[in-house]
């Protein structure tokens, strides 16, 4: 986290390098280096350098898979087969493919049983439910709000919303009074169902599993409505969302942490 105050970070460097290859020369002439360096104190310094991946390296473009030129990850159909239809491709080398190895488990079970058995299923990339494990988790399954009303238009999406305090939060540690929150992203024009789910609270991954079998299933905003929820829990509050983005109705505040 940045405090709350910025500096321009110029790092300028003037640098004049001569070289001198005589050996037995007593006057070396060493080049001087100047350059400014500003000092600033961060709680999380945070070291996100991505990963390349080395499929370009296996001889694949000399017989005739397609790599994608940016990427050099292999570019399959939903079958997940390359472009040459006998070999396929699972997980993180597969392109535009969730780099995850749950995801890479189910695609190599799935294609072993197409091929071996008499299986027509297909992984279905659209109901993956993922967590990024920061000290306060962040969960989703499904699109953004972003993605929703661009697929199904914004005169179809509802968006409900939430935010919470978590006892084990406001109870044990020191931190802002709602660090919870909770979108839902219904489909108007498809019963309501959910198109997208979202929670911003602690053990968000252990939550989002669960939502993760009712969103496969097609679960509807009924759904949610008709389930009883586990008192006192963040989770809870999918089952009793009415307040609407749309409606610009502020987000409650006051009460215990899951009444609010």
């Amino acid at each position: 986290h940045h405090h709350h105050h910025h500096h321009n970070h110029h790092t300028s460097s003037s640098s004049s390098s001569s070289s001198s290859s005589s050996s037995s020369s007593s006057s070396s002439s060493s080049s001087q280096e100047q350059s400014i360096i500003y000092t600033e104190i961060f709680d999380t310094v945070l070291c996100a350098i991505g990963r390349h991946c080395s499929a370009d390296k296996l001889g694949l473009k000399e017989i005739g898979i397609q790599l994608d030129a940016q990427t050099s990850k292999i570019i399959v159909n939903e079958f997940d087969q390359s472009s040459l239809n006998h070999i396929y491709a699972v997980g993180d080398c597969a392109f535009g493919i969730p780099e995850l190895a749950t995801v890479a488990v189910q695609a190599g079970k799935l294609v072993a049983q197409r091929l071996f058995t008499n299986s027509k299923q297909l992984i279905d990339y659209h109901s993956i439910a993922t967590t990024v494990f920061t000290p306060i988790e962040y969960g989703s399954i499904g699109l953004s709000e972003e993605d929703a009303i661009a697929k199904f238009g914004n005169q179809n999406i509802e968006i409900y919303h939430m935010q919470a305090s978590p006892y084990e939060q406001c109870i044990i540690e020191k931190r802002e009074p709602f660090v919870s929150y909770l979108k839902m992203i219904i489909n108007k024009a498809d019963n309501e169902k959910i198109v997208g789910l979202h929670i911003i609270s602690p053990n968000a991954g252990e939550i989002m599993q669960g939502f993760a079998i009712a969103f496969k299933m097609g679960a509807t905003k009924e759904h949610f409505d008709n389930t009883i929820g586990i008192h006192p829990t963040t989770a809870e509050l999918f089952t009793t969302m009415t307040i609407t983005k749309s409606s610009g109705t502020p987000l409650p505040k006051g009460g215990c942490p899951s009444c609010s």
